[in-house]
């Protein structure tokens, strides 16, 4: 099932379900018209909600929970904080990632780009800019709740995948004290979880799990 199916049918069950508190990309905005990326672009700088592309579909993405912001701020803050001794730069949920590979601009909850920056940009016929998403993540961070975690754990993985900067991508857990980092070696991934009282390798540095959500 390839990635636009696998959206398409997870926006069917999410429909019948009672939603969560915190519910995003649920719903496709315009399921049976392509919409060209740089259309797309000029509607999503104007729009107060967020959006993904994928292959010239558009589906709509909700606002997260209090406690989903929460989270995702305290992993900023103690998780990747550090690797800006690094050199690295850490960008928040507000900015977007483009996946050449998949043709999928999306979005996560965090990321982290360590080297020299690399964005694409589309321009109008004016040549300004319309739209600037960045291509080359390290380390990328998605907050699970239970209307996305089967999407961020599968088909949204498999499009970070496509990525040749993608190293490293944390699973942060709502309902329990566990992270989920999984890391490329080589032509492969390895996957290591934390719990609370452990500790957890992200990236080369070690965490206390606990600290994450304390």
């Amino acid at each position: 099932m390839n990635l636009r199916a696998q959206r398409e049918r997870a926006d069917s069950r999410d429909a019948n379900e009672a939603r969560p508190e915190y519910d995003r990309a649920v719903t496709a905005a315009k399921p049976q018209e392509y919409v060209p990326y740089d259309v797309f672009l000029r509607d999503e700088v104007s729009n107060d909600d967020r959006h993904e592309w994928v292959d010239g579909i558009v589906y709509a993405m909700s606002r997260g929970s209090p406690e989903h912001g929460r989270l995702a701020g305290r992993v900023t803050a103690r998780m990747l904080s550090p690797f800006l001794e690094d050199g690295c730069e850490i960008f928040s949920s507000d900015t977007a990632i483009f996946i050449e590979g998949a043709q999928h601009h999306t979005y996560a909850d965090a990321s982290l780009v360590c080297g020299a920056l690399c964005t694409r940009t589309v321009y109008d016929k004016n040549g300004k800019s319309i739209g600037e998403a960045i291509v080359n993540p390290t380390l990328i961070v998605e907050v699970l709740s239970d209307a996305t975690e089967r999407y961020d754990r599968d088909g949204k993985f498999e499009a970070y995948k496509k990525l040749p900067s993608f190293e490293a991508y944390v699973l942060v857990s709502q309902s329990e004290r566990r992270i989920e980092v999984r890391t490329r070696e080589g032509q492969q991934w390895q996957t290591q979880i934390g719990i609370t009282g452990q500790t957890i390798r992200v990236h080369g540095r070690q965490f206390a799990v606990d600290a994450i959500y304390a």
